[in-house]
């Protein structure tokens, strides 16, 4: 059975590339939006981590870094036992626009998960997302 292996969302922020990269790579950046703690060592094959008090810790592994318009990482599924090999790699991509940033966001990876596990997370994830951006442009605006 085939799965859609990609969620992909854009939003338009009213801050320059340079202040959404930072956002995005830095631990306090991260713990302000995404997760309540986060660390990052930032440059490929660099370990993070964002924490939710309450909820998962989830442990990341940094793929790409192309300083203020790319920024990949691999990460867990928290859904899945801790030991299970299986992750998905979300990358972002800023792109200024005028003032501002337009900022994408792709994660692949949904159609190698078990089939009795892949509509919890997939819509899970696809439910994160546009919560997350919506706390990121909220986190910048405030800013």
């Amino acid at each position: 059975m085939g799965f859609p292996d990609r969620i992909e969302r854009t939003v338009q922020l009213d801050r320059a590339p340079e202040e959404v990269w930072a956002a995005l790579t830095t631990a306090e950046g991260l713990s302000s939006w995404f997760g309540d703690e986060a660390g990052i060592e930032l440059h490929p094959g660099g370990r993070g981590h964002l924490i939710w008090h309450g909820g998962p810790t989830t442990h990341l592994r940094v793929e790409r870094v192309e300083e203020p318009s790319v920024f990949g990482f691999t990460w867990q599924i928290p859904e899945l036992p801790s030991e299970d090999p299986r992750r998905t790699y979300v990358e972002f991509t800023l792109e200024p626009v005028g003032a501002g940033t337009r900022l994408t966001v792709v994660e692949t990876g949904f159609a190698q998960l078990p089939e009795e596990h892949y509509r919890e997370i997939y819509d899970s994830h696809t439910e994160g997302w546009s919560r997350e951006l919506g706390e990121l442009t909220e986190h910048l605006d405030a800013a």
